[in-house]
Formats: C-alpha cells, sequence, structure tokens
C-alpha cells in the first residue's frame, strides 16, 4: 500500500487553515455559536407555540424572554450566594495575610531577600490604576457587545431557521437532499439532548452537593454546591475546580481536617454517580466523546477562544461526530472521537425506560 504523500500534505495544510480561522475569527464566530446553540435548545418549544396557532415572530420573541428571565434568575440567585461568601470576606483576608507573612518570612530566611526589596519587587511588577481601570472598561465594554450579539443572532437564527435548512438543501443535488435534511435534524436534535441532559445533570448535581456539604458542615453549602455543579460545564477541569476551591476557602475560614475530608469524600462519590449512572442515563452514550479528545479539545478551545471556547467545545465536537456519523466519508472520524464501546441493553436501558428519558 502506497501514502499519496500529496493527499496528505493536503489534509494537514487544510486542518492548519481551519484552526488558524478559527483562531482569528473570533469575534464573529464565537457569539454566532453561542447563539446558534441556544437557538438550538429552544428549537423545540418554539415548534410547539407555532403548532399552537402562534405567528413565528411571537414564539421567537416569547423565547428571547424564557431566555432572558432564566439567565436573570440564575445571575440573580449566584449573586445572592456571593454575597453571603462577602460577608467572611474580612476572616478571608486575615487568613491571607498570615499567608503572605509566612511566604515573605521564608523568602528572607532562604534568599535572603528582605521584605522592603520584596515590596519594591511586587510594585514595579503590578500594573498602574490607570491600567487596570482601562483592561476593567474595556473588558465589560466586550462583554456587553457580545452578549447583545448573541441575543441577536439567537432570535433570527431562529427566526430564519427554515430559511436557512432550505438554503442547504438547495446546495446539495435532488438525490441527496433527503440525507442531507435527515443529517440536519440529528445534527440539531443531538444538540438538544446534550444541552438539556447537560442541564439535568448539573441540577442533579447541584442537589447532590448541596445535601452532601450541608450534612458534613461545610459552611455556604448552597454556594460551593452551585459552582461545583456549574463548573461541570468543563470537563474534568471543572468538577476539580470546584472541589479545591470549596477545600481551600473552608480551610481559610479554619475547617478540621476531617472536615477537609469529608469535602474530598463527598467529591469523590458523587463523581462515581456521575460517571456511572447519570451521564450514561441523562446525557446518553451516542452523545459521548471518548476522554482522549475530550482533553483534546478542551486544550485547543482555551488556545483559540480561551474559557468561551472550553465552554463551546464539547458541544460543537459532539455535533461534529453526529455529522460524521451520518457521512460515509467522515464515518472513521466519527468513530475515533468517539467511546469505543456503547451498552445497547441492559441497567442504562432499563435505567432510561423507568425514568423516562
Amino acid at each position: 500500500m502506497t501514502i499519496n504523500n500529496t493527499s496528505v500534505f493536503q489534509k494537514i495544510l487544510f486542518l492548519f487553515l481551519i484552526v488558524a480561522g478559527l483562531y482569528f475569527a473570533k469575534p464573529f464566530l464565537m457569539p454566532l455559536l453561542i447563539g446558534g446553540i441556544l437557538a438550538t435548545l429552544f428549537l423545540p418549544l418554539c415548534n410547539w407555540m407555532e403548532r399552537k396557532k402562534l405567528s413565528k415572530g411571537l414564539a421567537v420573541f416569547l423565547c428571547l424572554l424564557l431566555l432572558i428571565a432564566i439567565i436573570t434568575g440564575f445571575v440573580s440567585l449566584l449573586f445572592w450566594k456571593v454575597s453571603e461568601v462577602i460577608t467572611d470576606i474580612a476572616l478571608i483576608k486575615q487568613k491571607l495575610f498570615e499567608a503572605g507573612y509566612h511566604i515573605q518570612k521564608y523568602i528572607f530566611d532562604h534568599l535572603n531577600i528582605t521584605i522592603e526589596e520584596q515590596f519594591k519587587i511586587l510594585k514595579n511588577e503590578q500594573p498602574s490604576y490607570t491600567n487596570i481601570m482601562q483592561i476593567i472598561v474595556a473588558s465589560l465594554t466586550n462583554f456587553i457587545t457580545t452578549f447583545v450579539l448573541i441575543l441577536v443572532y439567537f432570535v433570527f437564527l431562529l427566526y430564519y431557521r427554515t430559511h436557512i435548512k432550505n438554503f442547504i438543501l438547495k446546495l446539495t443535488v435532488p438525490s441527496q437532499q433527503n440525507e442531507v435534511e435527515k443529517i440536519i435534524y440529528n445534527a440539531a436534535n443531538i444538540s438538544q439532548q446534550y444541552l438539556v441532559g447537560l442541564s439535568k445533570m448539573i441540577m442533579c448535581l447541584w442537589i447532590m452537593y448541596g445535601v452532601g456539604f450541608s450534612v458534613i458542615g461545610v459552611k455556604n453549602a448552597i454556594f460551593f454546591a452551585i459552582l461545583c455543579g456549574l463548573l461541570e460545564i468543563i470537563p474534568f477541569v471543572g468538577n476539580i475546580t470546584g472541589t479545591t476551591l470549596t477545600v481551600l476557602v473552608s480551610a481559610l475560614h479554619g475547617a478540621s481536617f476531617p472536615l477537609l475530608g469529608g469535602i474530598v469524600l463527598t467529591y469523590g462519590t458523587i463523581q462515581f454517580i456521575q460517571g456511572f449512572i447519570l451521564e450514561p442515563v441523562i446525557v446518553g452514550p451516542q452523545v459521548k466523546i471518548n476522554s482522549l479528545f475530550t482533553i483534546i479539545v478542551l486544550v485547543l478551545g482555551e488556545l483559540l477562544w480561551g474559557i468561551p471556547g472550553i465552554i463551546l467545545a464539547i458541544p460543537i465536537t459532539a455535533i461534529f461526530k453526529i455529522l460524521c456519523d451520518h457521512i460515509e466519508t467522515l464515518k472513521p472520524y466519527g468513530f475515533l472521537i468517539g467511546e469505543t464501546e456503547i451498552p445497547k441493553q441492559g441497567f442504562i436501558e432499563k435505567m432510561k425506560i423507568l425514568l423516562k428519558i
């Protein structure tokens, strides 16, 4: 068997151009993709309202109001719980000052750098208040602009969804239109399943973390339960980060070693339940990406788009996988990305029937 070097080179060049295009097109593509994924999530509701004889414009507007209400409610809940944590900021500051003092003393004892010299180094390294304010204003402006763009894309992608689908169908030959329509349907359906399943799993994690942290006596247990559940959006890294923050803040509050061990034990138990019950039953094996490519797409997402790239990496890869599974020439890539085995019968199927998922 011979390998066509020109073909391999073309594929590598094509892949490089895609990655470069994603990097430089971030300001345009990121809000568009977030808006598109959110529109896909609300698509069943929008279709249902239209079947109830509501006009398309009114149905889309009601979906927009519901999305804004959900975001507002969630942000309000988060800030309410953050305000409870902030009430203990004086204690946290004291603990941090004590830790800083011990670090300075260690540096002086081992590196012979006086505290005055350390302060001079820190002062030279710190940016000015003007630069800090410029960064904050620029970040806030960028966030507001991006958020408005996401809402605009969300509205118009929902409103023109049929028009866009017909455009895609017109690009294909008549003999392949049925297959393309099936691919579009499956891609939309799989993204809905992933996002709805992820939302259900996060709510289950909120309950389990909330009960677990409250039982063992973690201060501000509800806040840390919400934090750990929400960070599940980022596989592997998110839940570890949430639990680490819970342990660190609890330690700053003077938690005992048994309590810190209880936090770690609670985390391990919930992760076991999540991995062997919640994910297979709620999210479903057909949208599962194997661990290797989960890490790869998370790293690439962070390198290309930062935190939004990490959040978007998994749903975009799940949609790409379902496209590969339905296009003959791309099926090997779908196989490579997916899990090695998908159980057909047994405990998972029984649980799905029991929970009517």
